[in-house]
């Protein structure tokens, strides 16, 4: 199965070189230019399973991006920016990013470290999918799958189903 990798990246030669080596190695990707457009796709449909993000970009930089929208994006995030400074992925990785890479980079390692996050995220992703009858429960997308009908669940409705589904048979208070 192939996954889905979203590039943001201001650089249109470099988007273009990594998403064909990344196709190579058996990845679907989709790139931006400007990390608004970016986050418009991806709340239209967040099929993405890994998202890497230039920091310098006019407009908005990735880490304002990441600042902004990682507590609503379950997708591992790799910053792949020309920034290669101790501070710099010091800031990246406290602002909320899986990884980070500086440019320039090898594509043998970008390649590894994509699947790395993969393989974490794809055994704690595990744990948020609930299949039973014909219904499937995907916490990180907010997804519930009934029928081959698809509901979309807000957060708090989120919040309630994995209380209940940690805590089978328990009654709950209203708070």
């Amino acid at each position: 199965m192939f996954k889905n990798i979203m590039l943001i990246d201001d650089d249109q030669e470099i988007l273009d070189l990594l998403s064909e080596y990344l196709q190579d190695h058996s990845f679907k990707t989709t790139g931006f230019n400007n990390p608004l457009q970016a986050l418009k796709s991806l709340e239209k449909k967040n099929d993405i399973d890994l998202i890497i993000l230039d920091i310098m970009m006019p407009g908005k930089s990735g880490l304002e991006f990441l600042k902004e929208n990682k507590h609503n994006l379950d997708t591992p995030i790799i910053l792949l920016t020309a920034k290669g400074e101790a501070l710099d992925r010091i800031e990246g990785l406290e602002t909320g990013a899986d990884d980070y890479l500086p440019k320039p980079f090898e594509p043998k390692e970008l390649v590894l470290r994509i699947k790395n996050i993969l393989n974490k995220t794809k055994i704690k992703n595990k744990k948020r999918i609930i299949e039973f009858d014909n219904i499937r429960i995907n916490l990180n997308k907010l997804l519930i799958n009934k029928n081959n009908k698809e509901y979309k669940i807000n957060s708090t409705e989120k919040i309630i189903l994995e209380k209940m589904i940690n805590a089978p048979g328990e009654t709950f208070s209203r708070d």
